[in-house]
């Protein structure tokens, strides 16, 4: 039998708008204001990113969240608001990202073991700048991811 130190979920219990996904993680939207005519991202990047956070979460035992969407007119005290609800924050990362401020936070939880979480927070943020200025904002998000994981690996 399969052990896990993550806690079991229960798809019917999650909220309008998630689902649990064939990787295991859950993945969610939230409906603010106008309900998208379309959505925002195509199959193939959405998949690209779950498969980063997928990744990314197996080879450090420490759950990645990605956040889009407003932080508000101080974007680091959105991220702060905003990471608290999210799952197993005390050991999770959270890379939010506010695409119309062209804002980037980057916040690490209390239990995530790495010595230099600042500075993983910091590259992270970094590596995803470039590709947001090019407009590629999953290319963004994947490249921070790759560089914070390999901060645990240091």
């Amino acid at each position: 039998m399969a052990n896990s130190k993550w806690p079991a979920v229960v798809e019917s219990d999650l909220p309008h708008g998630y689902a649990l996904t064939s990787s295991g993680r859950v993945s969610g939207v939230h409906e603010a204001g106008d309900v998208f005519k379309e959505v925002p991202f195509s199959d193939d990047e959405r998949l690209a990113i779950d498969n980063a956070l997928t990744k990314a979460t197996r080879a450090t035992n420490t759950r990645f969240n990605v956040y889009i969407g407003d932080l508000g007119s101080d974007s680091a005290a959105g991220a702060d608001a905003i990471f608290p609800a999210t799952p197993d924050a005390a050991r999770s990362v959270l890379i939010a990202v506010s695409p119309n401020d062209k804002a980037i936070e980057v916040r690490a939880g209390i239990d995530v073991p790495v010595r230099a979480k600042d500075r993983m927070c910091q590259l992270g943020a970094t590596a995803a700048r470039d590709s947001f200025k090019r407009g590629d904002l999953i290319d963004g998000l994947r490249s921070a991811i790759e560089v914070m994981v390999g901060e645990f690996r240091r």
